[in-house]
């Protein structure tokens, strides 16, 4: 059966997608799963044409990636071209918010919604399709039907990943010098374990997984970075150093693989790093280079409103830490609806005090699937999803909104648009020119996002909140 997999991606608007461009990982590993297909992967990265695909192709049966809360909208529109290409196509949806909100696409365009780990039920739903079997019967599927929709019932987790097939990444390989991270490229994901024990109230992925965190062997791990060209390797795990032991012998393994050494970038906790620096140490020797790290909040009562568990104080030691060993720290910085000016210049006065060179902010976003989201729903002042890319104030604000988002944009610009800071970045794209890893493609990327970051009022308009 000929299956197309197809990744939508933003034509415009801000948010960190300006910033990043990853490989689809997911649609990967679904593509893996269907070795017994023809299988095509369409990641619209690259401006491709849904109907010449789809006429050229010719699928039986198209799977829609919708990961993103932002997403929502351009997935409907793509399943729609997908019909109106083909009407006899069968378009199924999946990612964690088609799983989490299912009922966002109970549309004419859409056949069913597959929820939870695609790469189990995917092939089953494809083969069923083959064989003109009752789709009922293929639990982890919402069917869209003219009465509604019907949940096939609930499908189990995987036990093992090292159950889940290596990630086929031929399938986007002719797209690979259009991924990107920042600065970062050549750059290729990993992921290594699925959950986080941790149950913060901004977070769909607890929820995503069940509550349950599950990991591949060190030995699968070490056989996935085997697999990939050069480059760097980031670690999608929502919490990379959740077992510590895994770690240890992961980072050992690599060692004695006498691998090429490459730069690592991970996302973890600072409590785990501050209880385990040797693991730190042990990882910064084999090629760790960064790590993102959940700041949340520069006082207690802050990070107790979002029931991160963690302590400022945890924050500060783990970021001490870090950049004693040199290595480098994305720190994440949720900015409230009800901040004020005064708000706004404690937290630049805290960034600065601490030296904190790669700053991330984010707007508080009850994103649908979380617990924030079933609190604060009823006072979203939009219901435009587009909105909902952390970038956007979602929530009444304490100041006026256009007040609100130049405080907000002033974050970025007194934390990167610094003396020191341009320097350092003009001596990294000298390096990375001379060495030939920046393209002409990567740098216009680039130049979208400093324009996106520079022009950020002027994508704010409030007229932009009415539904597309």
């Amino acid at each position: 059966m000929r299956v197309l997999l197809l990744q939508p991606r933003p034509k415009t608007g801000i948010g960190y997608r300006s910033l990043i461009a990853m490989e689809p990982l997911g649609l990967e590993i679904v593509g893996a799963a269907l070795k017994d297909h023809t299988v095509f992967l369409l990641d619209l990265i690259s401006n491709g044409n849904i109907t010449s695909t789809v006429q050229e192709f010719r699928p039986e049966a198209t799977g829609i990636s919708c990961s993103f809360t932002t997403d929502v909208y351009r997935a409907l529109r793509t399943a729609e071209e997908i019909k109106k290409a083909g009407r006899d196509i069968f378009v199924f949806i999946g990612g964690h918010h088609a799983s989490l909100s299912p009922d966002d696409f109970h549309h004419q365009a859409v056949d069913a919604v597959v929820v939870g780990e695609g790469e189990t039920t995917v092939p089953d739903l494809v083969a069923a399709i083959e064989g003109k079997q009752d789709l009922k019967k293929v639990a982890g599927l919402y069917l869209n039907t003219e009465e509604g929709q019907i949940f096939t019932g609930d499908r189990p987790l995987l036990s093992k990943l090292d159950q889940v097939p290596p990630a086929d990444r031929k399938l986007a390989g002719k797209y690979q010098n259009r991924y990107f991270m920042g600065l970062r490229r050549p750059i290729f994901t990993i992921e290594t374990s699925r959950g986080c024990p941790h149950h913060c109230n901004f977070c769909s992925i607890w929820r995503f997984y069940r509550g349950k965190v599950r990991s591949m062997s060190p030995e699968r791990v070490v056989e996935e970075v085997k697999r990939l060209p050069a480059g760097d390797i980031l670690f999608t795990d929502d919490n990379f150093l959740a077992d510590v032991h895994r770690a240890e012998k992961i980072a050992a393994l690599l060692k004695e693989s006498r691998l090429p050494k490459r730069k690592y970038i991970i996302q973890a906790r600072s409590d785990t790093i501050v209880k385990h620096p040797d693991v730190i140490r042990q990882w910064k020797n084999i090629g760790l280079d960064q790590i993102f790290i959940g700041f949340e909040k520069i006082d207690q009562t802050g990070m107790e409103m979002v029931n991160k568990q963690n302590s400022v104080e945890n924050n500060e030691k783990a970021l001490n830490l870090l950049q004693s060993i040199g290595i480098g720290v994305y720190a994440s910085f949720i900015v409230d609806p009800d901040f004020n000016r005064i708000d706004f210049k404690k937290l630049i006065r805290y960034i600065r005090k601490f030296k904190i060179e790669q700053p991330q902010f984010s707007i508080l976003t009850p994103l649908p699937g979380t617990e924030l989201y079933q609190q604060l729903k009823k006072r979203l002042t939009t219901t435009n999803y587009e909105l909902f890319d952390l970038f956007h104030a979602v929530l009444p604000t304490q100041i006026p909104l256009k007040d609100f988002y130049k405080e907000f944009t002033g974050l970025y610009r007194k934390s990167y648009l610094r003396r020191e800071h341009t320097i350092n970045t003009i001596k990294w794209f000298l390096k990375k020119s001379l060495s030939g890893q920046l393209s002409l493609e990567h740098l216009r990327h680039l130049a979208s996002g400093a324009k996106v970051t520079t022009n950020y009022l002027s994508y704010l308009e409030p007229a932009g909140r009415k539904n597309p």
